[in-house]
């Protein structure tokens, strides 16, 4: 395992340039080009890059520590360095050995920031089905895709595209296609104003071009094999990780300022009703800190061992993880405001910015929807009916 201190004075550094960003990043709605650039120089954005290639190679509890730090800064910042992170983990992993050769050290280098095109109109953000096709014409394969949401779109060097396998083949077939710039004609379409998370500047793009055909990682029309082996397991880990970093943050400024000699006005911290609520806020980010660790601690022992990440027990505690990080996180900041009160939680004048924690927290039961993960985890819960709890 990683020694996670080796990299705490550049961590250090970068979360204050997040942080001190942070107010404009998310009042503009603007890409964190900030932080994005001390990222980039840091060598972090060389995480899952194997160290063979210059990276930081896997190490899923520095993963996590490093989104988490990142979110209590800025977690627009924590959840597009997040997103860039687990695309490489399924391009270092999946792509062919020239491909590896060719990009991999330039993401660890900080020359390449890579973006997910997922999403599509009608299907929304399920990654698994794909409707525009992949056509091999003679030594390329070219494509037109038509993406509503791409975080950070804008300023990517690289491109991992989901597109169905041939123009035959079902909405299950999906390939993924790394693509560079400048081999694409891009034009953007749509306004991007969300209430919260407004950093990740998740504009939609129209993307056509060609690419060689060793540009398809892994193998044609199996790309489920890869995102349930790599990017949605740690998708999962590293948005999770960003919420309860947030919600920490949000919570150490409430203790700080709880506890400030000159503090005037805000809740008598000698009533019970209020270390009641600290104490239940405080309860519920132990028990997404505690999830989260114990299920690296699996996915790590599975990994080293050549086991599956794709069994039934995993994908439900993987589903487990991100339903209980994205609903007691929510709770966590709604229960910050509350506590805070009017002027001092839920006015953007207060000293404390609760209200971006709050807009930004409202997102994770939307990202990948929980209205969809429940039903799909019940079904997971039918084949297991040993409950073999984690």
């Amino acid at each position: 395992m990683t020694d996670v201190n080796e990299y705490e004075t550049v961590l250090t550094d970068i979360v204050a340039v997040a942080r001190n960003n942070a107010e404009r990043t998310d009042r503009e709605a603007r890409f964190p080009v900030e932080a994005m650039a001390a990222l980039r120089a840091s060598g972090l954005m060389g995480m899952f890059v194997p160290r063979e290639y210059g990276g930081l190679g896997s190490d899923l509890h520095l993963y996590v520590h490093i989104a988490s730090q990142l979110a209590a800064a800025c977690t627009s910042t924590a959840a597009i360095w997040t997103m860039h992170a687990f695309q490489v983990d399924g391009l270092s992993r999946f792509a062919g050995e020239r491909l590896r050769e060719t990009v991999l050290p330039a993401i660890a280098d900080g020359k390449i920031y890579l973006a997910s095109v997922t999403t599509e109109a009608g299907k929304g953000a399920d990654i698994l089905r794909a409707d525009a096709p992949l056509t091999l014409r003679g030594e390329e394969a070219c494509f037109e895709r038509v993406a509503p949401v791409v975080t950070g779109g804008r300023h990517a060097e690289a491109f991992l595209i989901t597109l169905r396998a041939a123009p035959e083949a079902q909405s299950h077939e999906v390939s993924l296609v790394y693509a560079e710039r400048g081999q694409l004609r891009i034009s953007e379409h749509g306004n991007w104003d969300p209430l919260g998370m407004r950093g990740t500047e998740s504009v939609g793009l129209t993307i056509s071009g060609s690419v060689p055909p060793d540009q398809v990682v892994g193998q044609p029309g199996r790309f489920e094999d890869m995102a349930s082996e790599s990017m949605i397991p740690l998708a999962h880990l590293g948005w999770s990780a960003c919420w309860l970093g947030a919600a920490r943050g949000a919570f150490s400024e409430l203790l700080r300022w709880l506890r400030a000699p000159a503090r005037r006005g805000g809740p008598d911290i000698h009533s019970d009703l209020v270390r009641e609520r600290l104490a239940r806020i405080r309860v519920d980010l132990d028990l997404v800190s505690a999830y989260l660790t114990r299920l690296c601690d699996e996915l790590t022992a599975a990994r080293s061992a050549g086991r599956p990440w794709s069994d039934t027990r995993t994908r439900l505690r993987v589903n487990t993880l991100k339903l209980a990080a994205s609903e007691l996180t929510f709770k966590v900041a709604d229960s910050l405001v509350q506590l805070a009160g009017m002027n001092g939680g839920y006015s953007r004048l207060a000293p404390i910015k609760f209200e971006r924690y709050f807009r930004d927290l409202r997102s994770a039961r939307l990202n990948h929807s929980n209205d969809r993960m429940w039903p799909a985890t019940g079904a997971l819960v039918l084949l297991d009916p040993k409950v073999t709890l984690l």
